[in-house]
């Protein structure tokens, strides 16, 4: 049981996650690798502010969306004025940045040790501390993000994005401002992200540059793709099985432990292609007339 609440915990931090990522991706058009560094900053600031600051856990989580927001300007702000094609690569720097700050930066995240003894989540006195209370806790954070998002999908902002995704030109010629709007696009993602990075935190209790690397933003990518680009549906959908696919592997009889992450990325890589070939709007995404 204890296993299955843990799959659990983890397949709502990832839908968080995924769907903070349909905002760029999936709503805009923006491909931009580097969701897990924004996921790290998140983290990182939660963890150092309730470990060596004596704050609590929503105070702390107030506190890595906005730093999490004043990075994301870092990359968005001047990214975003170029060609897409320089935007990813804009975007993949960025990521390889903030990991290597995480590794390198001894005095603040200690390397690749780890911060551990984070301590757990709690609300007036009460400690989210058994997998029951931080499910329902990160059920609610689920729940209130999926919300949020699907509420910008159906405003007039969302419906500016959308614009921009399908016919940026013709958006510009009814006099939005599309830079503006990317950005602040941008910076929601990026402080939704750290909403889940505030999760993990406080749920492992320790936190590594390894779990923010770009194998982390390639899932993120993948996960979408499968579900469904700019379908929330579809990104709650891919995540629950990319999330739990992996785990199944754990089952299988003579199979080495060694080899799991290998056999994890090859299935992730094998997915990409076969929906990049065979089913680009993902299992739950709309073909294009």
């Amino acid at each position: 049981m204890d296993y299955l609440l843990h799959i659990l915990i983890i397949v709502l931090i990832n839908i968080i996650l995924v769907v903070s990522f349909n905002i760029l991706l999936g709503f805009t058009g923006i491909f931009a690798l580097c969701h897990a560094a924004f996921y790290g900053v998140g983290a990182y600031t939660v963890a150092l502010l309730m470990k060596s600051g004596g704050f609590s856990f929503f105070p702390a989580m107030i506190c890595a969306v906005g730093i999490t927001v004043c990075c994301s300007l870092l990359i968005a702000i001047p990214g975003l004025r170029v060609h897409w094609d320089y935007m990813v690569i804009f975007a993949f720097s960025f990521q390889m940045i903030v990991y290597h700050v995480m590794m390198n930066w001894m005095e603040l995240t200690r390397g690749p040790q780890g911060i551990p003894g984070i301590p757990p989540a709690s609300v007036f006195g009460f400690e989210f501390e058994s997998k029951p209370s931080f499910l329902f806790l990160c059920l609610v954070l689920c729940s209130a993000v999926v919300y949020f998002v699907r509420r910008i999908e159906t405003s007039s902002f969302g419906l500016v994005l959308k614009g921009i995704k399908d016919d940026e030109v013709a958006v510009k010629s009814i006099g939005k401002n599309v830079t503006l709007h990317k950005i602040v696009a941008f910076a929601v993602a990026a402080g939704l992200a750290a909403v889940a990075g505030s999760l993990i935190a406080v749920y492992i209790s320790y936190i590594s540059p390894g779990y923010f690397d770009l194998h982390m933003s390639v899932f993120v990518v993948i996960a979408l793709i499968f579900g469904g680009v700019g379908r929330i549906p579809g990104a709650v959908l891919g995540t629950l099985v990319l999330t739990a696919l992996p785990e199944l592997l754990r089952f299988i009889p003579y199979l080495p432990s060694t080899i799991l992450g290998g056999t994890r990325d090859l299935i992730y890589a094998t997915i990409l292609v076969f929906f990049m070939l065979y089913r680009p709007q993902g299992l739950m995404g709309k073909a294009r007339q």
